[in-house]
This record gives structure tokens, C-alpha cells and sequence, in this order.
């Protein structure tokens, strides 16, 4: 659609690198499990490879793979100088002790750490992987280091903790960039100029990190946070539920289920429930062809890498339901990561107030980009987002050629 050239369609469609290690790690009581993690490198024809550490327990190198190429997609759509990667460990991190959450990020960054680097490849947390994670990784990585580059290894792991030079959390950053694409494309969304956060109610898929820090901020606008859906639990409450006292809930019980102050209702009476808005923060491929046939929102944002399945995404706009992609809506992260990188915390004039300000303003550009593209190709949010992507990428491999 974009005019790519054949070259750089065939470059595209395959990753760089593709790295897949097994390493043991001993357990409390003192036995070796063996466990499988991945990274690959999918394109750096825009800058050093960046990407997301997971730790979830379906993984494989296709899904990986996946995550790659839609992290350079992302990198390009909001204009950071980096290209696309993304790894993990196939594991479940809530049945690991923290001791062993610790030794298998220390075994697993050790195995990967020769790709690793501040000017080829960044990593950034993604799901199962928090501040604390990336704060092992940096350990890691200065211990293994020559001494000449261990203090330049500050700037190969993103995410980290305030007291280490990062931002802290990422979750209230990336709905930052969540409520700035809604605020710039809802009027047009819901074909309602006049349409505002404040009047939507809100059902969010997912309540980890990310779905809490997006409900709070949803919240702060004024939108009704209706109905949740997280680990097989659903609530419904139709004049909006109480969402900082649920992340406290969460933080107490490890989960949704329980809370007083909301219904606890059936997951079909959770679709049926009526919003302009579903959020997707969950895991991969939860909005299926199922799921999207029952689905009665009038837009669906997609904010956790590739929550929604193929099936269901046709389903979803055959309904004149409209997709948010999240290589849109969850770029924010990639925006986070490049002031981290550029160490803006050691800037004599660094504002907490300014992160959030930059964020909202490159995310903005990034929907207006998105919005010109639909208009040109006259297509759907998903693919207008990869069109506007793919352009800048197509320049710029037309700028550098192929070696040799």
C-alpha cells in the first residue's frame, strides 16, 4: 500500500536476529530447573534495537518474533531513534520466590548479554518484568562488563528505578500516551466532535500495572470505569467503580476477586455491560472471535502488545466497532524509554512535569500521523498506524541502502 520496495519488503518480513538460550537455574529447595528465553532483533535501520523483557508462560520464538516487528512499528510511528526488538523467558513469574525471580533474570540476562549493548540493544520491561527486574538486569550486566563500559550499561536497561536514573513505574507513563491518542481521535472515533473523556464509561480488560495505571488516569478525566475483567474475575458497577481502591484490593489479595463495592457478574454480563470504551491491558490474544461477537463497545483500545486475535479484529470492524492498534496507543512506553536513554534525569533542568508534557505531545503527532494516513488510504485505524510506520522506515532505508 505504502510503495515499499521489494528489497525492503523482504528485509521487513524477517528479523535480523533471532537468539534462543536454555540455562538452569536453581530453585529454593535447591534443585536446577531448565528454562528456555529468547531474543530477537528484528530492525535497527532506525537506531539501536529496543524492546520489551517478558516473562510469561506462553512464549515461543514466533510470538517473540511477532513482538519485534510490531515494536519497530511503534519506535517508528512516535519518531524515537530506535529500531524493534523484544525477548523473555518462557516461565510464569507468580510461581517463582523472589530469590528465584532474582537468579533466573540474573541467568538469563548473563546468557543474552553479548546482544546487549547502549548503542545496538536497549531492554525495556514488559509483562512479568517491573522496575525491580530491570534493576537486576543492570546488576547484572556491571558485573559482567569490562570496567571501561560498566557505567555506559546505565543506558542499555530502561525502566529502572528512580534511584537508579529511571522514571519508576512505567504504568502511569504509558496511559499518559493512552489518554493523549483518546484525546485527540475520540471526536473522530465516535464520529461526535464533540465527544469527551469525561462522558465515556469505560469496561478494561486486564488490571495488572498497566490496566490499573490507565483506570486511575481514565478516572481523573471523569470517565466511568463501569466494568473490569482481570483473571477470570469480572466486575460490574454502573455508577463506577472505585478504581484506586481496587488497585489496593489488587496489591492486598493479588487480585480483583472480593472487592465489596462492585458486582460480581458472569464475564458474558461484563461484554454485554454498556461502554463506549473497552481497554485492552491484558495478554495475548484475549479479545478473540468469541469475545469480539459479544463485544457492544463502540471502540476498543488495544494498550498490551497483541491483545486481540486476527479473527477477532475482523469481527470487530465488520461491527463499526473501531480499534485503537496498540502500536499506537502503547507507544508511550517507547517514548519513555528515549528520555531514559538520553539519561534526561541528569539534566540540570529536569521536571517530573516535563516527562508527562513530552509524552502527550509525541503522542499527539503520533495520532495526527495516524489520522493523515487513514485519510490517504482509506482503511481501517490498524493499517493506516503500520502505513504511517512503514513510511518513515521506507525513507529511511532509501537514505541508508543495503550494505554492501
Amino acid at each position: 500500500m505504502v510503495g515499499l520496495r521489494h528489497h525492503q519488503q523482504i528485509i521487513l518480513a524477517q528479523p535480523k536476529s533471532e537468539v534462543m538460550v536454555q540455562f538452569p537455574v536453581q530453585m529454593d529447595d535447591g534443585r536446577h530447573r531448565l528454562f528456555k528465553g529468547y531474543r530477537v532483533q528484528h530492525s535497527n535501520a532506525l537506531g539501536p534495537f529496543l524492546g520489551g523483557v517478558r516473562f510469561a508462560p506462553h512464549m515461543s520464538i514466533d510470538t517473540v518474533k511477532g513482538h519485534a516487528m510490531i515494536a519497530t512499528m511503534r519506535t517508528s510511528i512516535v519518531r524515537v531513534p530506535f529500531g524493534g526488538a523484544f525477548g523473555g523467558v518462557k516461565v510464569n513469574p507468580r510461581e517463582l520466590s523472589k530469590g528465584e525471580l532474582m537468579r533466573l533474570t540474573r541467568r538469563y540476562c548473563s546468557a543474552i548479554s553479548h546482544q546487549l549493548g547502549p548503542a545496538y540493544d536497549i531492554i525495556s520491561p514488559d509483562a512479568g518484568a517491573d522496575s525491580q527486574v530491570m534493576a537486576w538486569f543492570l546488576d547484572t550486566l556491571a558485573q559482567t562488563t569490562p570496567e571501561p563500559s560498566r557505567q555506559d550499561q546505565s543506558r542499555t536497561v530502561m525502566g529502572k528505578p528512580a534511584e537508579l536514573g529511571g522514571f519508576g513505574p512505567r504504568g502511569r507513563l504509558l496511559a499518559t500516551g493512552v489518554i493523549a491518542v483518546l484525546d485527540e481521535l475520540i471526536g473522530e472515533l465516535l464520529s461526535d466532535q464533540a465527544a469527551d473523556l469525561s462522558t465515556m464509561r469505560v469496561s478494561l480488560v486486564g488490571f495488572g500495572h498497566a490496566g490499573a495505571a490507565t483506570a486511575k488516569a481514565l478516572a481523573a478525566r471523569g470517565a466511568l470505569v463501569t466494568a473490569i475483567l482481570a483473571s477470570g474475575c469480572a466486575l460490574y458497577e454502573p455508577s463506577g467503580i472505585d478504581v484506586t481502591a481496587l488497585a489496593h484490593h489488587s496489591a492486598r489479595t493479588g487480585g480483583i476477586d472480593g472487592f465489596e463495592s462492585a458486582t460480581t457478574v458472569l464475564e458474558r454480563d461484563f461484554w454485554d455491560a454498556p461502554s463506549e470504551l473497552v481497554v485492552m491491558c491484558s495478554g495475548d490474544s484475549t479479545l478473540d472471535a468469541a469475545r469480539a461477537q459479544a463485544c457492544r463497545a463502540r471502540v476498543v483500545v488495544e494498550v498490551g502488545g497483541a491483545n486481540i486475535t486476527a479473527e477477532a479484529e475482523e469481527i470487530l470492524v465488520r461491527q463499526g466497532i473501531e480499534v485503537v492498534p496498540d502500536i499506537l496507543a502503547g507507544a508511550a512506553s517507547d517514548v519513555a524509554s528515549a528520555l531514559e536513554w538520553r539519561e534526561i534525569r541528569h539534566e540540570p533542568t529536569f521536571r517530573k512535569e516535563d516527562i508527562d508534557a513530552h509524552i502527550k505531545r509525541q503522542m499527539t503527532l503520533a495520532a495526527r500521523r495516524v489520522r493523515v494516513a487513514r485519510m490517504r488510504y482509506e482503511c481501517d485505524l490498524r493499517t493506516a498506524a503500520m502505513c504511517a510506520s512503514l513510511e518513515r522506515i521506507g525513507k529511511i532505508y532509501d537514505l541508508r541502502g543495503v550494505f554492501p
